[in-house]
């Protein structure tokens, strides 16, 4: 049988390093104190696709229940797992989780992820203990090139506010902010009346660099106390992040998210060598406005697969191959544990292939 378009099976050794970015992961995560939780793979779709989420219907995989509702496989860690604590009585702050979600994408319909989630923490504390490990897991990674995008969705926000757009023109514009699209941004802006808005939406889609850009628009915004604190925060961050010895760092004043639940600041981060994004995350506590909570929320997800093409596979072991029969089976079952540190074949015939790297014939008694 064939597989669905965007599915695909893997074998052999991407597997092996998959295992181990995951495992690397959790050995961190648990280190500094986070949680493991999951949540089921089915999940109903209005639990992505209500107005404080607003995830594409026609971009999860979804079908009928008996009762006539709309399920969809698991589209989305951060919103599943929001739901799952809402219906918990916890103090528990930091969270951890592994495994898939499901969309229809370019790359496919299903992606590994690895992430933390972090609630009912101080803002900046958050903030920090979320890129730290991000930091962390890259490092055990012995993954060094790379470096972090530092955004805040508070600025689009309060310059869009004037312009009073409904739901689908701000999703239009949030839409041309994310792909940098100087034209459309200022057509929309400027449609609704504000020229000055326009341009200076506009001039944020350039708004990408070091601290330089920081100090450019601390000088623009100094009579505005409310972007001035955006710009002083994401400072304390990158000042942070510089002590840690991370020394690349930059900011994007004009990143937006499609999800609309994100709330401040962004983050991303991007592997050197092949410019892909290898986590990203932000602030999101608006997402618990649906459940009427007012909950500080903060977190990142990394992709999986795209640090299993990156990572240094282990050593490949020896390969060692016992000919044995029905008769020395058991013996050379129990003959494994003098190649502790070896892979160990036991076969009844002799092999015709030089594919290992010591034979050994319980028949004859000889080593080859």
């Amino acid at each position: 049988m064939f597989l669905p378009a965007g599915s695909q099976d893997q074998i052999g050794e991407k597997l092996n390093d998959q295992a181990k970015v995951n495992q690397i992961f959790r050995n961190v995560v648990r280190r500094r104190n986070y949680v493991a939780i999951e949540t089921p793979v089915v999940e109903y779709a209005q639990t992505f696709t209500n107005p404080s989420v607003g995830m594409e219907a026609n971009k999860l995989l979804k079908w009928f229940d008996g009762e006539g509702e709309i399920e969809v496989l698991r589209a989305d860690w951060t919103t599943a797992i929001a739901r799952a604590l809402m219906t918990k009585e916890t103090t528990q702050s930091k969270w951890f989780y592994q495994g898939s979600v499901f969309q229809k994408n370019e790359s496919g319909i299903e992606s590994q992820q690895a992430g933390i989630e972090i609630i009912l923490m101080d803002v900046l504390l958050g903030e920090m203990e979320t890129l730290f490990t991000a930091v962390d897991v890259l490092k055990e990674l012995s993954i060094q090139d790379y470096l972090i995008e530092l955004g805040h969705t508070g600025i689009f926000d309060y310059l869009i506010e004037p312009l009073l757009l409904n739901q689908a023109d701000e999703e239009k514009l949030r839409s041309a902010m994310d792909e940098k699209n100087e034209d459309l941004v200022y057509r929309i802006a400027s449609a609704n009346g504000n020229d000055q808005i326009a341009n200076q939406l506009v001039g944020l889609i350039q708004a990408y660099g070091g601290r330089d850009i920081l100090a450019d628009y601390r000088n623009k915004w100094q009579a505005n106390p409310e972007l001035l604190a955006i710009i002083d925060h994401l400072e304390k961050l990158i000042t942070s992040l510089k002590e840690l010895g991370v020394d690349d760092v930059i900011v994007d004043l004009g990143s937006v998210r499609q999800l609309r639940y994100y709330s401040g600041t962004m983050f991303s981060g991007y592997l050197k060598q092949t410019g892909d994004i290898c986590f990203s995350g932000g602030r999101y506590d608006r997402l618990y406005n649906q459940f009427e909570k007012n909950i500080s929320a903060v977190g990142l997800a990394f992709y999986v697969d795209v640090l299993t093409k990156i990572i240094k596979s282990d050593r490949k072991k020896r390969l060692v191959c016992i000919v044995a029969s029905p008769e020395t089976h058991v013996k050379a079952e129990q003959m494994r544990s003098e190649f502790p540190d070896a892979q160990v074949d036991i076969v009844y015939q002799q092999p015709t292939e030089n594919q290992y790297d010591e034979i050994i014939n319980l028949v004859d008694g000889v080593r080859l």
